[in-house]
């Protein structure tokens, strides 16, 4: 079995579950309009992008273990990368900030804007991917 390609599957399965997980909590969210069980849904939101973060930055260091350098991305590949960095650290503060309010404050009436706001933090992440992967 090749080592590394491996470590590139469970690394992407990694990553795919993350991304499953950032658009669909919020997307969940909306869906169902309920403010019970909202942090729950923001904590599992916050497990996503830390695992989108995570695997992100296992795909440089696999890649420099086996090659001894980072991968070579340039133009739109940067673009979207930095894309995607910005959006998983948004929806990180954003997160952060929601869930060190009380209870009674996160399942209040922002509770939809932020569940907008991070949906589509997670489909331009996502999107994003796309040129990262082909344009690199």
């Amino acid at each position: 079995m090749d080592g590394q390609n491996l470590a590139y599957a469970l690394t992407q399965v990694g990553h795919n579950f993350g991304a499953v997980i950032v658009v669909a909590a919020p997307l969940y969210a909306l869906a169902t309009a309920r403010s019970a069980g909202a942090r729950g849904v923001l904590w599992l939101a916050l497990a996503g992008w830390a695992l989108q973060l995570a695997s992100g930055g296992l795909f440089g260091l696999v890649s420099y273990h086996f090659y001894g350098q980072l991968p070579d991305i340039h133009g739109i590949a940067i673009g979207a990368l930095v894309l995607k960095l910005l959006c998983a650290l948004t929806a990180v503060a954003l997160l952060a900030l929601s869930l060190l309010r009380p209870p009674a404050a996160t399942d209040g009436g922002g509770g939809a804007a932020r569940r907008r706001i991070l949906a589509a933090l997670g489909a331009t992440a996502l999107a994003a991917a796309a040129f990262l992967r082909w344009f690199s």
